[in-house]
C-alpha cells in the first residue's frame, strides 16, 4: 500500500487513513489512487467486515483535491469508484464509518457523506465550497447532500460553499456523534456495535435501504427478498445461528457466510 494511504486491520476492522497532513490530507493522484485499492481490498476480504476511515493528524479529515496539483497543471484524478475511491463505489453492502478528525472540505465531506456513519471531533468543520473556486460538487455532494438534510438546506450549502460546524452538522442530521473525545475511539465504538450484529445481516439491511432510496415503497418491499445480499443472508450458517443463539441464551458466533 502506498505510504499517502496506510491501511490496518484490527480483527474484523479495517482503519484507512489518509496520510498526508502536510497537505490537510488533501488527494493527489497517486493518494486517489491508493483509496481505491485501499476500498477494493476491504470490498474483495471476506475477513474484512466494517470499516473506519480517517486522517492524519488532528487538523483534517480531507480537503478534498489537490488543488494545487490541478493548478500546477497535473491531471484532476478521479477513480472509477469516485472520490477516494469510495463515492461512487457501486455494490458495497459492507459499512464504513468516517471518523472526522477536522476540517472536511469538498471532496473530503463527500467522502464522509458516501459514508455509512459519520462521527466527527468537536473542532471539525465542514464545506462543499466548490462554487468559490469555479467547481461543483461533483462527487456526489450534489446528489446526496439533499436527501440527507432536505433540499433547502443543501442550497445554503452548496450554493454559498459555507462552513458548518461539527454541531450544526449533527443538528442538519448529516453526523451521527459529534464528540470532545478522540474521535478514531468513538468510531470504533459503533464498529463494535455493528460488529455485534450478523455481517450477513448487516449488508443485507445496508443493501436493501441503499436501493430504497431510490426505489418506490411498494416495489422495494417487494423486491427486497430478491436483492444479492439478502438472498445471501438467507442461506447463511448465520441466518441459522442468530435464532438458535438467542433460543439457547448464549451470544452468537457469527461466521459472516
Amino acid at each position: 500500500m502506498s505510504e499517502l494511504v496506510t491501511v490496518t486491520r484490527e480483527g474484523p476492522l479495517t482503519i484507512i487513513t489518509i496520510n498526508r497532513p502536510e497537505a490537510s490530507n488533501a488527494l493527489n493522484a497517486d493518494a486517489q489512487v491508493a483509496m481505491d485499492a485501499a476500498f477494493g481490498a476491504f470490498a474483495a476480504d471476506d475477513e474484512q467486515w466494517v470499516a473506519i476511515v480517517t486522517g492524519a493528524g488532528p487538523k483534517a479529515f480531507c480537503a478534498g483535491h489537490d488543488l494545487k496539483q490541478q493548478a500546477a497543471g497535473g491531471e484532476l484524478v478521479s477513480p472509477p469508484n469516485g472520490f477516494g475511491g469510495l463515492t461512487g463505489r457501486k455494490g458495497l453492502t459492507k459499512p464504513v464509518i468516517a471518523a472526522v478528525n477536522g476540517v472536511a472540505m469538498g471532496g473530503g465531506f463527500e467522502l464522509a457523506l458516501a459514508c455509512d456513519i459519520v462521527v466527527a471531533a468537536a473542532h471539525a468543520a465542514f464545506a462543499l465550497p466548490e462554487v468559490r473556486v469555479g467547481l461543483a460538487a461533483l462527487g456526489g455532494g450534489i446528489q446526496i447532500l439533499p436527501q440527507v438534510v432536505g433540499a433547502k438546506h443543501a442550497m445554503g450549502m452548496l450554493l454559498t460553499g459555507r462552513r458548518v460546524s461539527a454541531q450544526e452538522g449533527h443538528a442538519l442530521g448529516f453526523i451521527n456523534e459529534a464528540t470532545e473525545g478522540d474521535v478514531l475511539e468513538a468510531a470504533r465504538r459503533w464498529a463494535e456495535l455493528i460488529l455485534g450484529g450478523s455481517p450477513m445481516a448487516v449488508r443485507a439491511t445496508k443493501e436493501a435501504v441503499g436501493r430504497g432510496l431510490s426505489t418506490p415503497y411498494d416495489q422495494a418491499f417487494a423486491e427486497q427478498w430478491s436483492y444479492p445480499a439478502m438472498q445471501a443472508m438467507l442461506a447463511s450458517e448465520d441466518y441459522v445461528e442468530g435464532p438458535r443463539a438467542f433460543a439457547e441464551k448464549r451470544g452468537p458466533e457469527w461466521k459472516g457466510r
